[in-house]
């Protein structure tokens, strides 16, 4: 093997986890089918998210849960025999609607637990945008939802890949999971101080697409600054069911003027064409842009079956030109997160491999020349790295759930911090 590339050793310093029910400013508009209302958990508390003649409710009788779902004329009922049942002092009711599913939540301590959970897909079409302009709560104010968990952090960059710095901390994308998996979750942006390791919530981002009307909350992203303008590419998770014959995911590219770093946004978008040529692709994912003197890179997941993922890289002089430079379609089998990294005027490609459980140091070509030594937890953490007055960063994550029994797989992570070792 090559010398590896020259970034330091790192050593774990701290772990973070937020999690975050309802985000704290009420809204006046929904915008996006994330969103959570809140309240005192008291005998018969009721919580309720209305639009039009559809009503979904949550309720919490002193001890069990339920949900109720009135759509289309008919009501139905909703209770978890194993989990609709808290096993300490609850003292908050939480109503939460992600994509298209429905939860309700009591927090038992510090911790929130999804007590009931149900599909909408087939009574409410919750991504609609004039069904979301009139969806309104009862028994609480209307919040947007937060997270039970950070995966896929990512830096915020310039087109050039250089990190976005604001008030000395630096910015980053992440999935905020949800009460379930890919289609629970959403895009976030969020800064961190190098120094106190603290993350602070900034902005949530929400997408658009031309293949099909409402709004999704699609992520796995990288967010650049390019001019005057930004460039949001994410992956469409927002919809993905692996049960679905046919089911694929796919790059789509947002662009805006907004302040994209606070708030709530929803992007229009448009596809992202990144080159399959010459090797079977079921689905393509974290797209990673950076443009150079000599035109575009980009970096991405392919799967050749859902999930066996390799990386690829692409070159062109424009994002809508690109083609096909490289694909590891041999030895990588599980290996994602793919990150641009430059130094010393070398462009490398960083990438997280799940069976070596390390962080490969690729060429142009995607040919190994290093390895990134840096902890790798459980999972498959980005090998997000940063440079700052102090050192280096290595910001990570694990799959460790959160919620319950109810939410699944899809509640990682908590955030893995690591300085480089003197």
């Amino acid at each position: 093997m090559l010398a590896p590339v020259d970034l330091p050793s790192f050593v774990p310093v701290a772990t973070r986890r937020p999690v975050t029910v309802a985000r704290p400013a009420p809204l006046t508009e929904a915008l996006a089918p994330y969103v959570a209302v809140t309240g005192p958990a008291t005998p018969g508390a009721e919580l309720v998210l209305r639009s039009g003649d559809d009503r979904l409710v949550g309720h919490h009788d002193g001890t069990g849960f339920a949900l109720a779902v009135t759509a289309g004329g008919r009501t139905t009922h909703h209770r978890s025999r194993r989990s609709g049942r808290a096993r300490r002092e609850v003292d908050r009711l939480a109503l939460a609607l992600t994509g298209t599913h429905l939860a309700v939540l009591g927090r038992e301590g510090d911790d929130w637990v999804v007590r009931g959970r149900v599909d909408l897909r087939e009574r409410v079409d919750t991504r609609d945008e004039g069904w979301l302009a009139g969806l309104a709560a009862e028994g609480g104010e209307l919040h947007g939802f937060g997270e039970l968990g950070l995966r896929d952090l990512r830096l915020v960059t310039r087109a050039d890949g250089s990190a976005w710095w604001e008030d000395d901390r630096v910015l980053l994308t992440a999935t905020s999971a949800g009460p379930g998996f890919f289609d629970t979750a959403h895009t976030s942006v969020w800064s961190l101080d190098p120094v106190s390791l603290e993350l602070e919530h900034r902005s949530d981002l929400f997408l658009r697409r031309t293949d099909r009307p409402g709004v999704y909350g699609d992520h796995a992203c990288h967010l650049l600054r390019d001019g005057d303008r930004w460039l949001l590419a994410a992956s469409t998770w927002g919809d993905f069911d692996p049960a679905v014959r046919g089911a694929t995911v796919r790059a789509t590219l947002g662009t805006s003027t907004e302040d994209l770093l606070t708030g709530r946004h929803v992007l229009d978008t448009v596809p992202l064409d990144l080159p399959t040529t010459g090797f079977r692709s079921v689905g393509i994912w974290d797209p990673a842009l950076v443009r150079t003197a000599d035109g575009w890179l980009a970096a991405y997941v392919s799967a050749s079956r859902f999930f066996r993922f390799h990386p690829v890289v692409a070159t062109g002089p424009s994002l809508d030109a690109l083609t096909l430079r490289a694909a590891a379609t041999r030895g990588h089998t599980e290996t994602e997160g793919v990150t641009w990294h430059r130094h010393h005027g070398v462009w490398r490609l960083l990438v997280s491999d799940k069976p070596g459980r390390r962080y490969p140091v690729l060429d142009l070509d995607l040919r190994e020349v290093g390895v990134l030594d840096a902890p790798y937890t459980d999972n498959l953490p980005w090998p997000t790295v940063v440079e700052h007055a102090g050192g280096w960063l290595h910001i990570g994550f694990d799959g460790t759930p959160h919620g319950g029994r109810l939410v699944g797989y899809g509640s990682h992570g908590t955030v893995h911090l690591a300085r480089s070792h003197p």
